[in-house]
């Protein structure tokens, strides 16, 4: 494990998070909002782990700016923005949520809390089950409710998603953190009329390879290449491709290696009742005494 790729990419991502909770992003558009946390992180000296999620409202997870997203972010709403950073391909996994309305602030104070009370009690050997126990009781004692359907996960190089799931409810499957594994812990929190799960929506703009197994058409070969190249099996937004190709042309090549099962597409997450939703996020690593949380 490449501790100190680690720490750097949560550095990086640790500042980048900080920038985005203090700026007023009224007036601008998600796809502002998207390209200039991304320019942060590339000044910075990182890669993007993932496209910037800028998730408004009821939307918990899997929006990113569409290629000149003209939707504006008003003084009525609440977004999550989740950022990844990395180096060589180490990830660091952070997010914030920041509410423009008095009303939800509550929400977002209580994902922090739960974040904050999670991250106290991780080293070595804890059950993910009692982080999910610590989370649940957290947002509960707020009068609000956790997502159940949404959890933190393990990492690894080149992997967001590496297989083990942190929940954020007490659950019955459960394993014992390792110091030889990286994860992260996101809590989601949603109001007292949410349902406290989430379901697909129907927009997909952040796209995953699968396999790099060829197909029948030679430009999707070749984006195949350009994606294998640029972001290797990290996750990727279509205004990322279309910086280098029409727009148009590099919608239909996505279909094709869609439809040819090469590459992937993630659906928005939005709350089963429609209620506003919101996200804290850390990044780390066990240690017998505690962690080392890369994204402080």
């Amino acid at each position: 494990m490449q501790i100190d790729d680690y720490i750097k990419a949560g550095k990086i991502a640790s500042e980048v998070r900080e920038f985005a909770r203090t700026k007023n992003w009224v007036g601008k558009t998600l796809y502002e909002i998207c390209e200039s946390v991304e320019n942060e992180i590339r000044s910075r000296g990182g890669k993007c782990a993932f496209p910037v999620n800028t998730s408004l409202n009821e939307l918990a997870a899997h929006y990113t700016a569409e290629p000149n997203d003209p939707k504006v972010l008003t003084d009525t709403d609440l977004i999550k923005i989740d950022l990844g950073v990395q180096i060589n391909g180490y990830i660091a996994d952070t997010a914030v949520s920041i509410s423009y309305d008095s009303e939800f602030d509550m929400l977002v104070r209580t994902a922090e809390e739960s974040l904050k009370n999670a991250m106290s009690m991780v080293k070595e050997g804890v059950r993910s089950s009692d982080i999910g126990r610590m989370i649940e009781k957290t947002v509960k004692q707020n009068g609000l409710i956790p997502i159940a359907n949404l959890s933190g996960h393990s990492l690894e190089q080149y992997t967001i998603h590496a297989g083990k799931s942190i929940p954020n409810i007490w659950s019955i499957g459960s394993f014992s953190l390792s110091v030889k594994e990286t994860y992260a812990c996101e809590p989601f929190v949603t109001t007292a009329k949410g349902l406290g799960f989430v379901r697909e929506g129907k927009t997909r703009n952040i796209f995953g390879l699968v396999s790099k197994k060829k197909t029948k058409n030679e430009k999707a070969n070749k984006l195949l290449d350009y994606i294998w190249e640029n972001f290797n099996m990290l996750p990727f937004a279509l205004r990322w491709i279309t910086k280098e190709m029409d727009e148009k042309e590099a919608r239909l090549l996505l279909e094709d290696l869609i439809k040819n099962k090469v590459v992937r597409a993630y659906p928005v997450l939005i709350e089963a009742n429609e209620q506003r939703v919101a996200q804290a996020e850390h990044t780390f690593i066990p240690t017998p005494t505690g962690a080392i949380v890369t994204t402080l």
